[in-house]
């Protein structure tokens, strides 16, 4: 899984610039994270963003900010005029937050008090978990539903008595 999280500081303000074949938008930008060790130097990496969120980047972050990115890693390969490739590490960006903790990448929002449902308003009349009565097909292998506790309360983990022996496994 290709997945990382960075606290950074914008040390190159965003650029928004198109894709020449669809006028795709992207943002790039140069971002700034300190390593681990006190005495190693802070580390600069290239990272962008694509679509709805590269406007928003390019809209709302600036030089200087102090963000948290969310992406994953990508290598770009460059032609350099001393005639070598040179592979550079950059972060395609998913999200995007201040760190002032909002949050910059257009999927959440905070729910609206009219879309809230209280807690514990639900009143439900029945107490068993409603079984299926033939088995259920979930790909690759068969799921009987026979199998299932019919009592919630079963779930529960059961209460193990500190005395008991746990030396004496059957095998």
């Amino acid at each position: 899984m290709n997945s990382c999280i960075l606290m950074a500081k914008i040390v190159r303000r965003p650029e928004l610039r198109y894709t020449q074949d669809n006028q795709t938008p992207y943002a790039q930008m140069l971002v700034e994270f300190s390593p681990n060790r006190a005495e190693a130097t802070p580390t600069n990496l290239r990272a962008v963003a694509w679509g709805n969120l590269a406007s928003e980047v390019a809209q709302n972050y600036h030089e200087g900010d102090q963000v948290i990115l969310e992406g994953r890693l990508s290598m770009q390969t460059i032609d350099r005029p001393e005639g070598f490739k040179e592979k550079r590490a950059e972060l395609v960006i998913s999200h995007l937050y201040h760190l002032d903790g909002s949050m910059s990448s257009g999927e959440m929002t905070a729910p609206t008090p009219e879309k809230v449902v209280p807690i514990n308003t639900y009143k439900s009349n029945k107490t068993e978990v409603e079984k299926p009565v033939a088995p259920v097909s979930t790909g690759d292998f068969e799921y009987d539903a026979s199998y299932e506790l019919s009592n919630p309360s079963a779930w529960q983990p059961s209460d193990t008595s500190v005395e008991e022996n746990l030396d004496d496994i059957p095998f």
